[in-house]
C-alpha cells in the first residue's frame, strides 16, 4: 500500500508516549487533535519507542509526535515526518499550525 497525502491519509498523526508518565499527555493531544478534525491516534502501549516508531511508518503515517519525560516539561513535542525522520521540537501549536498547512493546501 502507498503513502497518502498528510490530507487524504486515514491516519494524519500518531502520538506516542515515551513512558507511563507521559501516557495521558498523550491521549490529551489526541483528543485535541480529533476535536479539531484531524485524524489522529495515540499508542500508549509499554513498547520501546523505535518499535512504535517502526510500526507507524509501516503504517505510512505522515506525522508521529513523540512525548517523553522532557517534552512533558517543557510543553513542545518532538516531530517526525514521513519520510525525513526527526524534524526536532517545537511547541504543539507551532505542529498544529504545520499540520493545518499541509491539508488545506493538500500538499504532496
Amino acid at each position: 500500500m502507498g503513502a497518502f497525502p498528510t490530507w487524504v491519509a486515514p491516519v494524519q498523526v500518531k502520538v506516542l508516549s515515551l513512558t507511563d508518565r507521559t501516557a495521558e499527555r498523550a491521549k490529551e493531544i489526541e483528543a485535541m487533535l480529533n476535536a479539531m478534525d484531524y485524524r489522529a491516534e495515540s499508542d500508549t502501549r509499554n513498547e520501546k519507542v523505535g518499535f512504535k516508531i517502526r510500526e507507524a511508518q509501516n503504517e505510512r503515517v505522515p506525522y508521529m509526535l513523540v512525548i517523553g519525560d522532557k517534552e512533558l516539561e517543557s510543553g513542545d513535542v518532538a516531530v517526525r515526518e514521513r519520510g525525513k525522520g526527526d524534524i526536532g521540537a517545537m511547541s504543539l501549536d507551532a505542529f498544529i499550525a504545520m499540520l493545518k498547512e499541509k491539508v488545506d493546501t493538500r500538499a504532496l
